[in-house]
């Protein structure tokens, strides 16, 4: 599950099915999908990331639905046909989606990361995953869920991070060689919220990065063109690099993606490409997958109204201007990648679990002097042989 051509990064999209959202799983509609992922294709993408709805696909602790394992199972057959030719990322624990919690009817009164019954039933779903689609050559591997600090906010991250590291090497030991992950959110990069910055950047085929300007506050923060916006995904990228025990781990930019609520709609083109190349002088970057691939229906009216103009395109699936202005850049990039940023100097983190903005802000202030930081960690900033291999020779204390 390497990186893509020629050394450039992967280039893919969160899927969101354009005629029924992710009710597609109890509205099945293959002929949709498969017209959705041939314009994704289009657009040059090479994966795409999936959601499960929890409650649809395991409706009893002890039954995964078969309906919803043919489904999943079409679905990455049609990601494998000759037009389209996805990879398949498939995020399983979605308790957090767009701005709705899919919890099971059963796992009421219970933690999914706490309950010991809770687990069992989580690990019974992967295996019966695993055991039906694990062998399909587009099956790019688990995400165990989407951002599930949000729905799992009081969980202390000691316990986090065990159960992570339990579901992530079950996924490993059930479909070995795949590429599994932990989707998290910011906030356990900037407030080690369920699972800490040491853990997210260890645990898995890589580190998960979501790098929203508008749910991390960033935009309200500096503004809609900012160093902290045009920047915010090359921060959080050198974060991950920060507290990596492995030099290079690869990081992957899981979701971005602006919305007209938030900016101008005809500056988000540039504000994306822009956002991609910085994000990418970080190195390592595994891949770079925009949220989301389609606009959602607006007879949908559940939603709040930043998710609904997301899509790269529309519902008919017409080629929205940023889904244009990344296909450009995916072919810029594919011809020349974008060479890593030299990082002599760098940033020492605080010792505190409160890495966010306003720890950013000196990172930032350092970019508008003309720098490109590195970030340390607090424990490494007197090895000499870590800071030798990063190439670091200065640095720069709060």
């Amino acid at each position: 599950m390497s990186a893509g051509h020629d050394g450039a990064p992967r280039f893919g999209v969160n899927y969101v099915p354009s005629k029924h959202w992710w009710y597609s799983w109890v509205e099945w509609d293959a002929t949709s999908i498969l017209e959705d992922l041939r314009a994704i294709a289009g657009l040059g993408m090479d994966h795409i990331r999936v959601h499960l709805l929890w409650p649809v696909f395991q409706p009893d602790p002890s039954v995964v639905s078969a309906v919803s394992l043919d489904r999943l199972r079409e679905l990455l057959d049609l990601a494998d046909h000759p037009d389209v030719s996805l990879d398949v990322s498939v995020s399983v624990l979605d308790g957090w989606l767009s701005g709705f919690t899919f919890l099971p009817a059963w796992m009421s009164g219970r933690n999914m990361i706490t309950d010991s019954g809770a687990i069992c039933a989580e690990l019974l779903l992967l295996d019966t995953l695993a055991a039906h689609i694990g062998d399909h050559r587009r099956f790019l591997g688990f995400d165990l869920g989407n951002e599930l600090s949000v729905p799992n906010g009081g969980v202390p991250t000691e316990r986090g991070d065990q159960w992570a590291s339990l579901l992530l090497d079950h996924c490993e030991s059930i479909a070995p060689g795949r590429f599994h992950v932990n989707g998290v959110d910011h906030l356990p990069w900037f407030e080690a919220r369920t699972f800490s910055p040491a853990a997210c950047a260890t645990q898995g085929s890589a580190s998960v990065l979501h790098t929203y300007p508008h749910w991390t506050g960033a935009i309200r923060r500096y503004g809609p063109d900012g160093t902290g916006v045009l920047h915010l995904g090359e921060y959080m990228a050198e974060l991950a690099e920060a507290f990596s025990p492995v030099r290079g781990r690869p990081k992957w930019l899981q979701e971005f993606g602006a919305s007209p609520v938030e900016r101008p709609a005809e500056s988000i083109p540039q504000w994306a490409a822009s956002f991609v190349r910085n994000t990418l002088s970080s190195g390592g970057m595994w891949g770079c997958t925009w949220w989301g691939s389609h606009d959602i229906d607006r007879r949908f009216t559940g939603f709040v109204e930043y998710e609904y103009d997301l899509g790269l395109l529309t519902v008919d699936n017409e080629i929205k201007p940023t889904g244009a202005r990344l296909r450009q850049l995916i072919g810029e990039l594919r011809d020349t990648p974008v060479r890593p940023a030299a990082r002599s100097v760098a940033l020492v983190l605080p010792d505190s679990r409160d890495l966010g903005l306003h720890v950013a802000d000196r990172f930032f202030a350092l970019v508008d002097d003309g720098l490109r930081p590195a970030l340390v960690t607090s424990k490494r900033a007197d090895d000499a042989a870590h800071l030798s291999a990063r190439g670091i020779t200065e640095l720069v204390h709060f």
